[in-house]
């Protein structure tokens, strides 16, 4: 069975670290810490002395201090792989976290999971292919030698790549080598961590290079691994989850995530919150049980993108030049039908088509297909969305007419604004519906937010999160005080739907009864 040597790289909290250490070596797993040389003597001392006694934990011989994006974290973690090795012969896999890591599955599974594949886990793309790096500097980390760190000496940092490149003192990386960029929080197998110490000795000219790239942590472990190490027995993935900020900064988990860390399909989660006291609680008291089944949904970075994605959602601050420069016509009438549910939206354009002679089209800016040729206009929803001034004149022109019906989602909120400003009639018809539970656990489910195995408390959370948006979409409808908004409601009578609908036609208000009272119009 699978023994992990975890390789624990700290700089503070000493009453954690030795907490963290206790319970994850309670299981049978090992610890080797490295604690930063920068960090407090005597709580590096506190800890020696209160793990003293646990035969399954080891410190590295030498403490470095330690900078992000400098060598001296690889480094650290050389140091501490090291010091592993010798002391647990009995290690099968060896682990990096650090201090703000927690677990979030039981060692059991753990376990169960290393013994399942003969495989390593680490990160590993191609540096210059990949679209790894978002930001910044790329092959310059790599071709140009940094000896300063540009969080603590920025001038000296810039400055020193500055007049290297004035100078044509760039330099090759290592002929042998694809380098590779990942994350750094890996699970290797002991054999592959002999091997990489191995390079390490036997590869001076390497060590050299590696020393002097800017932020080697995400490249060093990711080359070497691949080189040393058939593709086939790589999975190029992190077992520790993790996610970022727009702005590049991990994303702190608190109390409250308790149930949605255990969803997600892996060991560890990065960062923890210092004052979230309760998780750490829960979490330090999950490695040990036994018997735990967890539900796997994975559904942490859609919903993290949603959850912060509200309220920030980008507004254009003009419209576009083909936008402004292009009309619809002054004598066309553009009737926009608005549902979230799209099918009870489609039932009425296909009453519309069969008992008036207005055409009809369903959401043409959400689902593919559905268009005539258009000469490649008409081929992506994007190019439909960027473009659709000239989609709807050409929609105009194909049917022959000077009216035209489109179904749209409430969400394509700068549509209805961009065509109420043009110079044809527009009129606006929201087809209010009611959501159940159900309905709404669905659209988690279709839009990504929720899988089948989602916990039941992270779905009781998300709910009245996804039943306030639709209201949010609706009420901004209502507050843009559009030219001509009309309203229909599921819980109206078919008479009093037929109103909104006769006006928003220009019907007869028979006809538009007979609409309203389509057979199952608003059913699931």
């Amino acid at each position: 069975m699978a023994k992990i040597a975890f390789i624990l790289l700290t700089h503070k909290d000493p009453e954690g670290i030795i907490l963290q250490a206790e319970r994850l070596t309670e299981a049978g797993d090992f610890v080797s810490i490295h604690f930063d040389a920068r960090a407090s003597r005597a709580d590096h001392d506190r800890i020696r002395k209160a793990l003293a006694g646990n035969p399954r934990v080891t410190f590295a011989k030498r403490r470095l201090k330690c900078g992000w994006g400098e060598w001296s974290l690889v480094g650290a973690t050389l140091e501490a792989v090291r010091a592993a090795v010798e002391a647990f012969p009995a290690a099968t896999h060896f682990y990096m976290l650090s201090g703000d890591c927690m677990q979030i599955k039981t060692a059991e599974f753990a376990h169960a999971l290393l013994d399942a594949e003969d495989v390593d886990y680490i990160e590993s793309f191609d540096f210059f292919t990949s679209d790894w790096i978002k930001t910044g500097l790329k092959e310059e980390r790599l071709i140009y030698r940094h000896w300063f760190n540009e969080r603590n000496h920025k001038g000296l940092f810039y400055n020193s790549f500055k007049w290297q490149r004035a100078l044509g003192l760039s330099r090759k990386v290592p002929e042998d080598l694809q380098m590779m960029i990942g994350s750094q929080w890996w699970c290797l197998r002991r054999r592959t961590i002999e091997w990489v110490l191995d390079f390490c000795r036997d590869r001076p000219d390497v060590m050299r290079f590696f020393k002097t790239t800017w932020i080697p942590d995400e490249t060093f472990f990711q080359t070497i691994v691949r080189h040393v190490v058939p593709e086939h027995e790589i999975r190029t993935r992190t077992l520790t989850f993790l996610m970022f900020t727009d702005y590049g900064m991990p994303v702190t988990f608190y109390n409250d995530h308790y149930d949605l860390l255990l969803s997600q399909d892996f060991l560890f989660a990065r960062k923890i919150s210092p004052d979230a006291a309760v998780l750490k609680e829960k979490l330090g008291a999950l490695w040990a049980r036994t018997g735990v089944e967890f539900a796997l949904s994975n559904e942490g970075q859609n919903l993290f993108r949603f959850l912060t994605g509200r309220g920030r959602v980008g507004r254009r601050f003009a419209p576009r030049f083909w936008e402004t420069e292009s009309s619809l016509g002054r004598e066309r009438v553009l009737m926009m039908l608005v549902c979230k549910k799209w099918h009870v939206a489609k039932r009425i354009a296909d009453q519309v088509r069969s008992k008036t002679d207005i055409p009809a089209v369903e959401y043409i800016f959400n689902e593919a297909g559905g268009l005539p040729p258009m000469g490649g206009i008409e081929t992506t929803l994007e190019k439909r969305n960027r473009h659709r001034r000239a989609i709807m004149r050409m929609l105009f022109d194909y049917h022959k007419s000077d009216k035209l019906l489109i179904c749209l989602d409430p969400a394509a909120f700068d549509l209805m604004q961009d065509f109420v400003s043009d110079k044809a009639v527009t009129r606006i018809l929201e087809v209010e519906c009611s959501f159940s539970d159900d309905y709404l656990l669905g659209h988690a489910r279709r839009v990504g937010l929720a899988g089948d195995r989602t916990p039941q408390e992270v779905i009781d959370r998300l709910l009245p999160t996804i039943r306030y948006d639709l209201r949010f979409e609706s009420d901004r409808m209502r507050d843009a005080r559009f030219p001509v908004f009309l309203q229909m409601r599921e819980t109206e009578s078919p008479e009093s739907n037929a109103v909104a609908l006769a006006r928003f036609l220009e019907i007869g208000q028979e006809n538009a009864e007979q609409i309203a009272r389509t057979d199952h119009l608003f059913a699931d």
